[in-house]
């Protein structure tokens, strides 16, 4: 039996209102804990392994607050990750000074320590224990592109690519002020920038549009302000989950099948004719593989 190693996780809240001390935990921070003398072998040297997620579903934040900036709490998680790179040794100090930028509405519990298996497995059993929703019901499959980048994002993350990706690049950083496109994520491996964008190619092919009048536009500014290539790839569902879509739903005039694959292959075939890769969700495992090759982990 493998050895489980000790670590120490803290609670991530979100608190609208400190004065009336209402919460909502929103992720998790698990922290490995080296003992004096290193356990054997040490492949990171005497670094402690840390690791940070949020939660997928801000039901329960918008409950307590409507008003709250989901994008930017979001963002967070990537602060978060980043900081914890560079070398914090000290998780507390690193949301000290992101709770006093959020002027305390962000709180984080003491350290609480525990044994895992593996860090992905024991973050995986404490965010559904403390942290996502508990549904008596059967949860409703995500679909359209909230669940394409779900699935993206999950594909990464078990890749162990994600915190070194950038997320939600904004376009108009390389082609005009105001252009309000923003590509999921991406990264650099040498002189090619590779950005990954969800398009859900149910019903409405306007996002498979947009994204190839954009494109052209993209590549020149990347070319010009970073001197790299652009390689860029659109995720879409499979062919027969869009085709198939109207059996199941409760759409007052679902589309045809044939008029749905007619869409579908138009969208593709639009992006494509300005040079953006299509791939399917099943292919994203392999994309996420190739990613960590990149990246040379």
């Amino acid at each position: 039996m493998n050895e489980r190693i000790p670590c120490e996780f803290f609670l991530v809240r979100y608190v609208p209102d400190p004065v009336k001390g209402e919460f909502v935990n929103i992720g998790v921070i698990l922290r490995e804990v080296l003992h004096e003398v290193p356990r054997e072998p040490v492949a990171r040297g005497t670094a402690a392994e840390s690791r940070v997620r949020f939660t997928r579903d801000w039901t329960r934040v918008r409950c307590v607050d409507a008003d709250a900036d989901v994008a930017l709490l979001e963002a967070l998680e990537a602060e978060i990750e980043a900081r914890l790179k560079l070398g914090a040794r000290d998780t507390k100090p690193v949301l000290a000074q992101i709770a006093d930028s959020f002027s305390n509405s962000i709180q984080m519990t003491d350290a609480r320590a525990c044994l895992a298996e593996t860090l992905p497995a024991e973050l995986d059993l404490l965010m559904a224990m403390y942290v996502d929703p508990r549904r008596e019901k059967r949860a409703r499959v995500r679909t359209g592109r909230a669940g394409i980048a779900a699935a993206m994002r999950t594909q990464f993350e078990r890749a162990g690519v994600w915190a070194l990706m950038r997320k939600r690049v904004a376009v108009s950083l390389y082609t005009q002020p105001g252009d309000p496109l923003r590509i999921d994520c991406g990264y650099r491996p040498n002189g090619v920038i590779k950005m990954f964008h969800a398009v859900s190619l149910d019903g409405d092919v306007e996002a498979a549009k947009v994204l190839a009048f954009s494109a052209p536009g993209l590549r020149e500014g990347i070319a010009r302000v970073e001197n790299a290539r652009l390689e860029l790839t659109a995720v879409v569902e499979p062919l027969r989950a869009v085709a198939s879509i109207g059996e199941d739903d409760n759409r007052v005039e679902p589309a045809a099948p044939n008029e749905a694959t007619e869409r579908y292959r138009f969208g593709v075939t639009t992006m494509e004719d300005h040079a953006i890769r299509v791939i399917t969700v099943n292919d994203l495992a392999r994309a996420a593989a190739t990613a960590r090759t990149d990246l040379r982990l």
